[in-house]
């Protein structure tokens, strides 16, 4: 009976412990994330989006590469598994990485940051329309509030504040935060038999393939003279930190933890964004986008239940 009592407490340390790490790789996931928008942004006046994307898979996929031959893992990938990873890899790094570059041509990176947090709605809506999960009201007037606040952050900088900003950005941006709910929910169920390392690489060479037709067509390669080194250091966080080490990370969390508690770590990323872009880019920060953003994140916490479990711990404590 004691071992039986010891063997639950062994198991029960080992999963908070397991529990713990994953939370730690998706903070750092989302913390890389947050800071890609100011560094994307940075360099998209000397080049155009798909050169940027070439020069971010390459460097990221020789990264990976490289952390898989000093780890001796193996890279054979069964046939059966390969139009999976080649879904993910269009889906959550190609199609994910081209809306978001594209869109952060015409709206700053704060924006851009608070709409990613949109990301869990998007979630809660493929799970009403595929696993049939129903919706209360609860969830119903957290989505209303979620959705004006990305009203709020999608206004015109004039005078109209109240004027929504026909931008194609803004909608380049939803549909990449769409995009992404697609591609976390896909990861969790596909559980392909791979270590997040190999998964990573083969997504990011992948993308490194398909956009380099499209630096040929446009000669990307010319504009790289224009860089400086401060534009240069940028790429190599992007291809590094962004596209290695934060998706490696984010396919660790989801070993382990589901993907909609997963997706709760976005909120933290606008936070990132908005310091970052404050300090490398000397954004102005609109109250309203501000206000925005929190009514987002406040929203999506109500529709995915932790805003009364919130709530009641927090009384509690100022009891005790």
């Amino acid at each position: 009976m004691n071992n039986n009592h010891l063997l639950k407490g062994m198991l029960i340390v080992t999963t908070s412990k397991s529990r713990l790490s994953a939370s730690m790789y998706a903070t750092m996931s989302i913390s890389f994330w947050g800071v890609s928008f100011v560094s994307t942004k940075a360099v998209l006046g000397k080049l155009d989006p798909y050169s940027l994307l070439v020069l971010r898979f390459g460097i990221g996929a020789l990264f990976l590469l490289l952390l898989l031959l000093v780890l001796r893992i193996r890279m054979f990938i069964s046939l059966k598994h390969l139009p999976h990873l080649m879904i993910l890899g269009i889906l959550g790094v190609f199609v994910h990485q081209v809306l978001q570059a594209t869109a952060l041509l015409t709206i700053n990176a704060s924006s851009a940051g608070w709409l990613i947090s949109f990301s869990p709605i998007f979630t809660v809506i493929l799970s009403l329309l595929f696993l049939h999960e129903k919706i209360n009201f609860t969830k119903l007037a957290g989505m209303v509030l979620a959705i004006t606040g990305v009203l709020l952050v999608t206004t015109t900088r004039s005078g109209h504040s109240l004027q929504i900003a026909m931008n194609i950005g803004f909608f380049l941006m939803m549909l990449s935060t769409l995009n992404w709910a697609i591609y976390s929910v896909l990861l969790r169920s596909l559980k392909l038999p791979y270590s997040p390392l190999l998964v990573t690489f083969y997504m990011s060479l992948l993308g490194l393939i398909l956009t380099t037709p499209f630096i040929i067509r446009n000669r990307g390669w010319e504009s790289l003279s224009l860089l400086t080194q401060t534009e240069w250091a940028h790429l190599l966080f992007l291809g590094i930190f962004v596209s290695g080490i934060a998706y490696w990370y984010w396919g660790k969390a989801l070993e382990v933890l589901e993907a909609s508690k997963v997706s709760m770590f976005l909120y933290l990323e606008p936070i990132t964004t908005l310091i970052a872009a404050v300090m490398l880019l000397q954004e102005k920060i609109l109250l309203i986008s501000v206000a925005g953003g929190i009514i987002i994140i406040i929203g999506v916490i109500i529709v995915n239940g932790h805003l009364v479990p919130m709530l009641f711990n927090f009384f509690k404590k100022k009891r005790l």
